[in-house]
């Protein structure tokens, strides 16, 4: 059971996590802090044009910038002094953009002292930071606080004016659109949200994504469920550590706001840090946002390479090694989609003229361009 201070709150309930994180970061900006978080190699062509003081004062656990590509609209969430971004920023290209999102003032003007001076050195100018929370993204910060300065806050009617005036601005000026970002990035930063956020938190990337679009975060784990105890630390929930997601349970909180293809990519072998008995390291996991498509037409089929026996699909469909399966046109284009295209052998238009399926259900598919539109039979596993 879990000790009670003097007003009868548990440890986890007094701390304040959010100041907690905003006060040491705050100081981390100003100041280096080696501990805060693992030590990361990158690639040294992109970290020429980005400036010391930038780099010294980098706090993540990977690198999920390896990830984009040419051309992409990247979001990192908690973007910090700006490290990710203008590593994401050489990546995509002048004909890409990133967007960085952060809520620590010190950080946000440590990112941006260098933008004009880096965008130069590339010869375009691609990158931009909004001040916001990473699991509010409908509220832009920086517009709210000039309603606020405009109309302070000195009574709970004022209070409920300004709480009116954030959920105005959240539909009318969204800190990040819908669907408007190809990938969303992420360096050590979600499990530093606390836990009665972090349902919103997952719903707000899954929003912001295109269709097809995708996250890779990089992020802390534990070996096991944070005890209370443990949690309420507010220096271990600020340096990456009480605030961890179990491993499992971290990939299924993208699957249950509705993300395909959930997987890792890169996991620490040894642990960055024991405590007591609980191992944190080091994850990197990538998903996909499904695209809304429908499919009529069982025309194409796939053999499940191996080597398991058999296995079960992100859309509840049973693949048996070596045995050809009937597929419809949505199932076909997720199948021939990244991470699931080199598991299978794809049969492309093998029923041509005679699989047809008569009932029309709409449904979620993955991938990275839209399938035609149709619609698969009830029952079918795609549905």
């Amino acid at each position: 059971m879990t000790s009670a201070n003097c007003c009868g709150e548990s440890p986890l309930n007094a701390l304040n996590v959010d100041a907690a994180v905003r006060e040491r970061y705050s100081a981390a900006a100003q100041q280096p802090e080696a501990a805060l978080c693992c030590p990361v190699s990158y690639d040294r062509k992109f970290l020429e044009v980005i400036p010391a003081e930038i780099i010294e004062r980098d706090y993540g656990c990977g690198d999920p910038s390896k990830h984009v590509r040419a051309g992409e609209v990247v979001l990192d969430l908690g973007s910090g002094g700006g490290k990710i971004c203008y590593i994401a920023a050489q990546v995509v290209g002048a004909n890409g953009r990133v967007i960085g999102v952060d809520c620590n003032d010190e950080m946000l003007n440590l990112a941006r002292k260098h933008q004009p001076g880096i965008g130069n050195q590339l010869g375009y100018h691609n990158v931009e930071f909004r001040k916001g929370k990473i699991q509010d993204l409908r509220l832009d910060l920086t517009l709210f606080e000039r309603s606020l300065a405009e109309h302070p806050v000195s009574t709970s009617s004022d209070w409920l004016h300004a709480e009116e005036h954030a959920n105005s601005l959240r539909l009318s000026h969204p800190l990040v659109a819908d669907g408007s970002v190809d990938v969303v990035v992420s360096n050590c930063v979600l499990n530093l949200v606390r836990n009665e956020d972090r349902q919103q938190l997952f719903a707000e990337i899954f929003r912001v994504l295109k269709p097809g679009g995708r996250v890779v975060i990089s992020d802390i784990v534990s070996s096991d469920e944070v005890p209370p105890e443990l949690q309420a630390d507010p220096k271990l929930w600020s340096g990456c550590i009480s605030g961890a997601f179990r491993e499992d349970r971290f990939l299924e909180a993208f699957a249950s706001v509705g993300f395909h293809g959930v997987e890792i990519i890169e996991r620490q072998q040894e642990a960055w840090v024991t405590v007591d008995r609980f191992e944190f390291r080091s994850l990197t996991l990538r998903a996909f946002k499904p695209i809304p498509a429908t499919t009529r037409d069982f025309r194409h089929a796939v053999i499940y390479r191996g080597p398991w026996q058999q296995v079960t699909t992100d859309f509840q469909m049973e693949l048996t090694r070596g045995e050809r399966v009937d597929v419809c046109d949505a199932e076909f284009a997720m199948l021939s989609q990244t991470p699931y295209r080199d598991e299978v052998i794809a049969l492309p238009n093998a029923n041509l003229e005679t699989g047809i399926a008569p009932d029309l259900t709409p449904l979620m598919v993955l991938g990275e361009t839209p399938t035609s539109s149709s619609c698969c039979t009830a029952g079918s596993g795609c549905c």
